[in-house]
């Protein structure tokens, strides 16, 4: 007897249809295969354990906002380790604001856009893994996961305005990694 596929709106499609993304979400954000499993299986547990009856179209939000609880959590042992096994102080994610980046340029700033032109998925994938932390999650989940600014602010726990400026700068970050890919204007007509 042939395995039935689940039916489009239940938990299993969900979970099947997110599960690759949010791996490779926890993996550039974590650069660690394992963990990053880890993290999407605890992820996805806690969705089916506590979730599982809510309305399908609340699942993806829900999801997102607990694999980005997962990260945080990870990225504090990570701190509290850090700081009792190394003399090392944890970088600063933030970092200094490049006066730069404010500096208008004529490229296409669609993210789908320039996913779509890279002709080489790996430039891609690096350029995002090297973002910040914050930059990274509102890139994946404005541009890979679809979610609009509010259900993204809910997901990484701040404002809209925050979930804007992570975004831009991601987004700035990342044509100016892949500007020689044809991301230009002219290159779109």
């Amino acid at each position: 007897m042939p395995a039935s596929r689940p039916a489009p709106n239940s938990l299993d499609a969900f979970l099947r249809d997110v599960s690759r993304r949010a791996r490779l979400t926890a993996e550039l954000a974590t650069r660690d295969r394992e963990a990053a499993q880890d993290i999407v299986q605890d992820a996805m547990l806690t969705l089916v354990a506590k979730y599982r009856d809510h309305d399908p179209s609340s699942w993806g939000p829900l999801f997102h906002r607990i694999l980005h609880s997962r990260l945080m959590d990870h990225f504090r042992r990570e701190t509290r380790r850090k700081k009792w096994f190394t003399w090392l102080d944890p970088m600063d994610e933030a970092g200094e604001e490049d006066p730069w980046q404010h500096i208008p340029d004529r490229v296409d700033s669609n993210p789908v856009t320039l996913l779509q032109r890279a002709d080489n998925m790996d430039a891609v994938l690096a350029a995002v893994g090297d973002l910040p932390f914050r930059q990274q999650q509102a890139f994946l989940l404005r541009a890979w996961e679809g979610l609009d600014t509010a259900q993204t602010a809910e997901v990484m726990g701040c404002a809209e305005g925050s979930v804007k400026t992570h975004y831009f700068r991601a987004l700035n970050s990342i044509r100016s990694r892949l500007g020689d890919i044809g991301t230009t204007a002219e290159d779109m007509s």
